[in-house]
């Protein structure tokens, strides 16, 4: 009898452990990518592709037709999904070469930087004389990041990229996840 109870204790203290720990779970339900200038760059590849039911990975690769880029900037925003797409937290214009020769200068762009990098081509400084290529990227590899070191509450939310170069707006990435 004294071994049932110390099982059914344990039980109740696991239960109530698990059940009042908070657990989100980052997914991605769309990705969209639209080039501006068809003569300065063009989207090879744009999508999100699902294994299984638990497995999905985005990957986009844009070929650069001007090379080498000695001048970028990266305009981002993540919405957040009430009424339509409404700016939630960040709307910031970084100098995307200043920022990759410095990336400790603004810890905002470094949190979403460090979401994709491992799976990107991005990883020096300008000059880009190369395709941009982000490959595999999984919602395994951004989930303790949004869920963990940076909570977001739980809904829709869209991170729009706007890709510029030479002061001209090149390219249109937008990343669509839900939080639940």
């Amino acid at each position: 009898m004294a071994i049932k109870l110390h099982f059914f204790v344990a039980f109740l203290m696991f239960t109530a452990y698990y059940l009042a720990e908070v657990y989100s779970l980052v997914e991605f339900t769309n990705v969209q990518c639209e080039s501006l200038d068809k003569d300065f760059c063009i989207f090879e590849k744009c999508l999100l592709k699902s294994v299984n039911r638990s497995y999905k990975y985005l990957s986009v690769s844009v070929k650069l037709l001007q090379l080498p880029v000695t001048k970028a900037k990266v305009h981002f925003s993540l919405q957040k999904r009430l009424n339509g797409y409404i700016p939630f937290l960040y709307n910031m214009t970084i100098d995307a070469c200043r920022f990759l020769k410095s990336p400790n200068s603004n810890q905002v762009a470094l949190f979403f930087y460090n979401c994709f990098k491992e799976h990107s081509n991005i990883n020096h400084t300008c000059p880009f004389d190369h395709d941009i290529v982000v490959d595999k990227l999984s919602y395994d590899s951004i989930n303790n990041k949004v869920t963990k070191m940076l909570p977001f509450p739980e809904g829709k939310y869209m991170f729009e990229m706007h890709w510029i170069a030479y002061d001209i707006s090149r390219a249109i990435t937008k990343f669509f996840i839900s939080i639940t």
